[in-house]
């Protein structure tokens, strides 16, 4: 079966699990998911795209305006999938989706007036990737890996973290990766913000770098630091004890497991290096795929982890942080944003050795 038909059964059994007539799929994710790889959006920054599908049991329709129905089906290919294109004239008021839906029990991937509201359900969909989808991860990831470590080298005093951001920026989009979460801190400000929006300040010696990369839908995320000089030692053993969380958080993402065990031996962990409240202080990741985060792990969680499942952890402990992108398998995770011939920390878990980024010193 494609992969394509497999997401569609998929759809299939969501509508009759929830007895409805139609699903609904607005969001640039949800449209990428479906489809393959194919891209709704114009604002890369949008929830919802230009383009939405519409699901019953019996039809397949596409909906947009003369502006995108060009690009879709001749770039994108859309009509080979079968689907049915319905064009609205971009300067007319239709409710298409209303006349096709008159009288259907709609679901649909977020709020729509009068649908049930399935964005959980298809959050859950998304991330169970397809083997096809898990290569197309590997791709990304390698990409993401070698934009990060091409900027992280070219990292200087000096530089303000808005010219960082645009190095890391250029290094992502000149392979073809969109880097729609690109945050940057240096010096003090790593210390006082999780999500540093890049500013005018220069770098004296303490950068940290943050990609959350997007190709064919899919998104990896990725965290590097890099220090000028001598690192110092409580930063060193904040460093040491964070990476120690993540080969918890990695070690722990075996199939069967929920993410509320998986998050309950990480906490633990926290409390074993001596820092048991920062995780209070920033979520820990969670499950990825067509989202930076499909849905965040949180004390207590339901969400099994299973093979194919792709997990971006994200522990923090103030001043520094590990994170990488990492693939679950049959018999282990790989860790898809590993960069060759970056600085590790070898990390024992339950008998296995996890090698975790180290902070990049350059003296």
């Amino acid at each position: 079966m494609t992969e394509f038909n497999q997401k569609q059964d998929r759809i299939q059994a969501l509508l009759a699990k929830h007895e409805l007539d139609a699903l609904l799929l607005q969001r640039v994710s949800s449209f990428a998911w479906a489809m393959c790889g194919a891209a709704s959006y114009v604002n890369t920054a949008t929830t919802n795209g230009e383009a939405v599908l519409l699901i019953t049991s019996s039809d397949r329709h596409l909906i947009t305006n003369n502006i995108e129905a060009t690009r879709l089906e001749q770039e994108e290919k859309l009509t080979a999938q079968g689907w049915e294109f319905r064009v609205v004239p971009w300067h007319e008021a239709q409710d298409t989706v209303a006349e096709l839906t008159r009288g259907l029990r709609l679901g649909a991937d977020g709020p729509y007036p009068g649908a049930t509201d399935l964005s959980g359900d298809v959050a859950r969909l998304r991330a169970n990737l397809t083997p096809e989808e898990g290569e197309r991860f590997r791709a990304l990831s390698r990409l993401c890996a070698e934009a990060m470590d091409r900027t992280a080298r070219a990292v200087r005093p000096g530089q303000t973290e808005y010219q960082i951001a645009g190095l890391l920026a250029h290094e992502a989009e000149s392979r073809g990766v969109q880097s729609i979460v690109n945050l940057v801190a240096t010096d003090a400000r790593i210390f006082s913000f999780r999500h540093p929006l890049p500013t005018d300040k220069e770098l004296e010696r303490y950068a940290m770098l943050v990609l959350c990369g997007r190709r064919w839908g899919l998104v990896c995320s990725l965290t590097r630091f890099v220090h000028f000089g001598d690192l110092p030692d409580d930063l060193r053993r904040k460093a040491e004890a964070v990476a120690q969380i993540d080969a918890t958080f990695i070690a722990a993402t075996r199939p069967g497991q929920t993410l509320g065990q998986i998050f309950q031996r990480a906490t633990a962990a926290y409390a074993e290096t001596d820092f048991p409240d920062e995780w209070h202080l920033h979520h820990q990741g969670g499950s990825a795929g067509y989202e930076p985060r499909e849905y965040v792990a949180t004390p207590g969680s339901t969400d099994v982890v299973s093979v194919g499942q792709a997990y971006a952890w994200n522990p923090s402990i103030t001043g520094t942080k590990s994170e990488d992108t990492i693939l679950v398998g049959e018999t282990g995770n790989e860790v898809l944003t590993a960069i060759k011939d970056w600085p590790t920390l070898p990390v024992t878990v339950s008998g296995q050795t996890l090698a975790r980024p180290a902070i990049l010193e350059i003296r």
